[in-house]
């Protein structure tokens, strides 16, 4: 499937959705713009970004590009690559905690609508877990989930417990890599390992299927907490080494500064769990280390890390 479909999704969500010679872009917050496919490591012209900025009066905007440019928080995606995946792949922790979520529930695809109207509350108890107060709303989710119903590429998958939907996510095929997109589980199903019974099956779904040669998990996230990450690696998902760059509009850099971003992280403290105070400190840290030579940058926990190091025994 094509970055076309991809983009359509955005759009009929209501995210504005733009193309340069390089990249496309979607409006994620306001004036603020992330790169897609998200999997794609990019290299444009500052010229080109530049003009993109300035023609569309955004604030600032994200994308990753390789671990030997110039400029860019050293980070991360969370893939997997390898041809197969079984319990193997898998750390011992996960190894225990899949068995016991498939003998608890049922793992299958499930139509946009269902995920539409039961995944609310998932969706809800998820962010609350994590502490992360999005501004999001019911009418948003649905929009989400049915703007995906026809288009090729799609599917949502659930677990399902006594016939109540326990966990779900959204996949999407761009070309050869499996997107894997707003995994949730409600707390009611924790102690059942649903997630980890999830995870398991649709990977090895996708693994399974000739044309896939990737899944994508997500991206090293601007203000996440490190657990979201530690599970998928768990999981037998691994660190790929990328910078993520975050672009500020040129008439705006005398704002971002070491000063500016302490202001940021008080505020934070003050106000833990803002999500748009929160996406703001992200941008300007990413910003800031991004401008620092590799040598100087700390690395994040996850590359630093091997699979052993996350065995619990």
């Amino acid at each position: 499937m094509t970055p076309e479909i991809f983009a359509e999704w955005l759009r009929r969500q209501g995210h504005r959705v733009l193309k340069t010679a390089s990249s496309y872009w979607f409006e994620q917050g306001p004036r603020f713009f992330q790169a897609f496919p998200y999997h794609w490591v990019l290299e444009p012209p500052e010229a080109e970004l530049n003009e993109f900025l300035k023609e569309n009066q955004a604030i600032g905007l994200r994308y990753s590009t390789p671990s030997t440019a110039p400029l860019g928080r050293i980070s991360y995606h969370v893939v997997y690559e390898a041809p197969l995946y079984d319990f193997a792949n898998l750390a011992k922790w996960a190894r225990k905690n899949v068995h016991r979520g498939l003998n608890h529930c049922s793992v299958e695809p499930i139509s946009f609508e269902r995920l539409a109207e039961e995944g609310w509350l998932l969706q809800l108890d998820t962010l609350a877990r994590q502490e992360r107060w999005l501004n999001l709303d019911q009418e948003v989710w649905r929009k989400r989930c049915l703007a995906a119903k026809d288009l090729p590429g799609f599917e949502a998958w659930g677990a399902i417990v006594c016939g109540r939907l326990a966990a779900s996510v959204i996949t999407f095929q761009m070309n050869d890599c499996c997107y894997l997109l707003y995994q949730q589980c409600h707390r009611d199903f924790l102690t059942e390992h649903v997630n980890n019974a999830l995870s398991f099956v649709v990977t090895q779904t996708m693994v399974q299927r000739p044309q896939i040669n990737c899944i994508l998990y997500g991206l090293h996230s601007l203000d996440a907490p490190p657990s979201v990450d530690e599970f998928k690696f768990r999981m037998g998902y691994h660190a790929k080494l990328v910078r993520q760059r975050v672009v500020f509009n040129p008439w705006l850099h005398p704002l971002f500064n070491q000063v500016s971003h302490a202001g940021l992280v008080g505020l934070l403290h003050l106000m833990p769990g803002n999500p748009s105070l929160a996406k703001t400190e992200g941008m300007v840290r990413f910003y800031l280390e991004g401008k620092k030579p590799l040598e100087q940058q700390t690395r994040p926990l996850p590359l630093m890390q091997n699979k052993e190091a996350l065995e619990e025994e």
